[in-house]
């Protein structure tokens, strides 16, 4: 192609020179003629090469172009992938292998771990406030990027603590209040619905009619717990009297004991409870050989021939809500909630408990509502 232009160009050229030639005096002699065509030839040929190297040049600068945005995309891609890693400080009440409330986040921060560069530390046993207080402000005086107040008894100090740190990211749970602190976050679960499908279970599996709950403090994700077993109890058999006692403590375990000798000396033949305190209610539970029903963690290591299911939190649903929030820049001022339907709830049932093959299919059934939500606990 170019061959076949540049003769096509020349040809021309030299029809102009003749046609020059052609108007003087003189007649053009064909030497002159194939001087010119020689001569237009390499003009043109010199013109046509000057063209393909620009054409070169640009195809170069294309190419250059293209590979640096790959790259800046690749890179782009491996930040968002790898990220920087988040420094996390968790503030708990109780042990961190309490089976209850605190190992719910501790199990949860550790499954983020697999999937994220973070860095966690844990200051766990603090169920009194003021230590509590201590420890939150001393994580964000280190300079962690990430403070979880693990207790809905923290907000408090909370409150008053995060605005002298607007810099770092604090998170309460349970909690939706965020005291409308932009450095806030809460988190939250709706545990009447696993609450729910607990008390739909118990209420088959007792012969006396009589069931008894021990409490805590009647706040947060144990109220929900409550609210919603006693719920689940009333929609398959209202004529199970469900006791609930709250011992206003999340720490006391001998009290929390005492709650549960007394209902099954009044008759209950199944009991469950929430936070910490309960080893003193399973204790009873396992002494007495009657069913339990277990929430915040698996619970059957508290009774493998008792426990009969528990609700699991699965808090890393939320905790990477938020780390997902603080990586587009935001700081809090958002509330985050486990429920059925996004995965933060789970049932989990104990196998060495002869569970009847109806009463599991009819627990299914009302997780598989909650999930759709053509079922709903009725508690707001």
């Amino acid at each position: 192609m170019r061959t076949t232009t540049t003769r096509t160009l020349a040809g021309l050229a030299a029809l102009a020179l003749v046609a020059g030639a052609c108007g003087s005096d003189s007649e053009p002699s064909v030497e002159d003629v194939e001087n010119a065509v020689e001569d237009a030839v390499d003009e043109v040929e010199e013109a046509a090469e000057d063209v393909v190297d620009e054409v070169e040049d640009v195809a170069e600068d294309v190419e250059e172009a293209a590979e640096d945005a790959v790259e800046e995309v690749e890179e782009a891609v491996e930040d968002v992938v790898d990220g920087e890693t988040i420094s996390i400080g968790i503030v708990a009440p109780s042990a961190s292998n309490d089976l209850a409330f605190t190992q719910s986040i501790v199990d949860s921060v550790n499954r983020v771990a697999e999937d994220r560069p973070i860095d966690i530390q844990i200051t766990d046993g603090t169920f009194v406030v003021e230590d509590a207080a201590a420890a939150i402000r001393g994580y964000a005086d280190d300079g962690v990027d990430l403070v979880i107040a693990h207790g809905s008894q923290y907000g408090g100090p909370l409150e008053e603590i995060a605005p002298d740190f607007p810099d770092t990211t604090f998170a309460w749970g349970t909690a939706v209040d965020t005291f409308g602190l932009e450095n806030v976050f809460a988190y939250t679960t709706r545990a009447d619905e696993g609450g729910y499908v607990n008390g739909v279970m118990a209420a088959q599996l007792t012969e006396s009619n009589t069931i008894g709950v021990v409490g805590p403090v009647e706040v947060g994700d144990a109220k929900l717990y409550i609210d919603g077993f006693s719920a689940g109890v009333a929609a398959t058999n209202p004529d199970v009297e469900v006791n609930v006692n709250y011992i206003e403590s999340f720490s006391d375990v001998a009290l929390a004991s005492e709650a549960a000798n007394a209902f099954v000396e009044n008759g209950a033949d199944v009991l469950t409870g929430t936070a910490q305190m309960v080893v003193g209610a399973t204790g009873v539970a396992n002494d007495a050989g009657i069913p339990w029903f277990g929430t915040q963690s698996d619970q059957t290591a508290l009774g493998e021939d008792i426990v009969v299911a528990s609700q699991e939190y699965h808090w890393e649903v939320v905790l990477n809500d938020i780390l997902d929030a603080m990586a587009g820049g935001a700081a809090g001022g958002e509330t985050f909630t486990l429920t059925f339907a996004n995965g933060g709830l789970e049932m989990v049932y104990n196998d060495n408990f002869d569970l009847p093959a109806d009463v599991r299919a009819s627990a299914d059934e009302i997780v598989a509502g909650l999930t759709d939500g053509s079922i709903t606990t009725g508690i707001e």
